[in-house]
């Protein structure tokens, strides 16, 4: 991992959702592998999510609710005190997310539609990137090459939609490439050189998809620190050619 294991010049990254499965193997890998990197790790509650002492020094967690677009102000206020503006982030990675959870759960037909659970799944998959990337754009002013990467799921996919159903997950996360899309064309005028960038993360053991345990025997699944890890690699290999694009876990292009 070149850039983020080289430990050559200090790196900043912002990770929201630290607290689950991916979001958490992505700032123990980042951690690990790099010595010059310093993380902002954004969750609901930040005393519940725990590094080995050797990394405690490196990151910083924020409270910071997706559903919640009022909670980036308090993300904006903190960052200000942890984190100079002129200082800069070099990644940010919206690992946050949601298919399931109390009154919420994947829909198999039409008859199973549920208004809060739709917007509650909007907030959280869509409306918390925006309103995140929106937050923390001053500190996007740098000249570094700056990546911004959405964990989507190929299953937001509209060409690549087989099968039906999963009606709230599927279109928000069709939302959330949406925005990844609108995001590259603005974001190049102001804060060049940047790639904002949709990624798959492939199917991962987590919360999110252990009621599916029977389905992901057919799959090929992977643990949340093989996850990181190819996410990571996607994102370290981005380049001002990739910006606005929808990639693979491996790096290969999705269809919209």
């Amino acid at each position: 991992m070149m850039g983020y294991g080289s430990g050559v010049s200090k790196k900043q990254v912002l990770i929201a959702g630290i607290s689950g499965a991916i979001g958490h193997a992505l700032a123990v890998r980042l951690l690990e592998h790099d010595p010059g990197v310093s993380i902002v790790g954004l969750c609901r509650n930040p005393s519940a999510v725990t590094f080995s002492e050797e990394h405690a020094g490196r990151i910083l967690l924020i409270p910071w609710d997706a559903a919640e677009s009022s909670s980036t102000r308090t993300v904006v206020e903190k960052l200000k005190a942890l984190v100079p503006v002129e200082a800069g982030l070099d990644t940010v990675i919206y690992a946050a997310g949601i298919l399931h959870g109390p009154g919420m759960k994947p829909e198999k037909r039409l008859e199973d539609l549920d208004a809060r659970a739709f917007a509650h799944a909007f907030a959280v998959n869509a409306t918390g990137f925006a309103m995140l990337v929106q937050a923390v754009s001053p500190w996007l002013r740098h000249r570094r090459f700056k990546r911004i990467v959405a964990v989507s799921a190929k299953v937001g996919s509209i060409g690549d939609n087989g099968f039906g159903g999963w009606y709230a997950y599927r279109s928000s996360k069709a939302a959330l490439n949406m925005l990844v899309r609108n995001l590259s064309i603005e974001l190049p005028r102001k804060y060049r050189p940047v790639a904002c960038v949709a990624v798959h993360p492939g199917t991962t053991l987590s919360p999110l998809s252990r009621p599916f345990t029977r389905s992901l025997a057919k799959l090929n699944v992977h643990e949340p620190g093989e996850t990181a890890g190819n996410i990571l690699k996607v994102a370290e290999g981005l380049t001002e050619d990739d910006n606005g694009a929808f990639l693979g876990w491996d790096g290969s292009a999705i269809p919209w």
